[in-house]
């Protein structure tokens, strides 16, 4: 079955895809956070997706969100600290192929971090093609 292939596949990533009351499979992650002084920023990963067995579809949606609280005089590259932040990635229809890389300093401390987010959605998109279902890529996650 689908469903428990790519929640075995997903035991060597940073997660698990876990299945949902509504059936879903959800997967997500903390790719990286920095706590300074009085502010913390936290970015993660998240992808959520339905196994549709009668029509033998995969509805997929991801996103990868930054969140940040607390107190700032400033945007990190300014007086603070500084540091740089890398996003590659090219589009094709509803997908976003790449990486983020970010690497800066905030008040002496080091925030360093790579993600190849599309990774997922290739392992769930080739595990569906080898299953024989369709892979659907979604913009809104109500549509899964």
């Amino acid at each position: 079955m689908l469903k428990d292939r790519l929640i075995e596949l997903s035991s060597g990533l940073p997660a698990r895809f876990e299945e949902q009351r509504d059936g879903t499979l959800k997967f997500e992650f903390k790719v990286a956070e920095r706590k300074v002084f009085l502010s913390k920023k936290t970015l993660n990963y998240k992808a959520h997706l339905r196994i549709d067995d009668n029509n033998k579809t995969v509805r997929f949606f991801e996103t990868l969100k930054e969140t940040g609280l607390g107190i700032s005089s400033g945007d990190s590259d300014t007086a603070q600290g500084l540091g740089f932040k890398v996003e590659t990635y090219k589009v094709s229809g509803k997908e976003r192929e790449g990486n983020i890389e970010e690497l800066s300093k905030l008040f002496g401390k080091d925030y360093k971090y790579s993600f190849d987010w599309s990774r997922i959605r290739e392992m769930v998109k080739r595990e569906a093609d080898n299953s024989g279902y369709s892979f659907q890529a979604v913009l809104n996650e109500k549509h899964i």
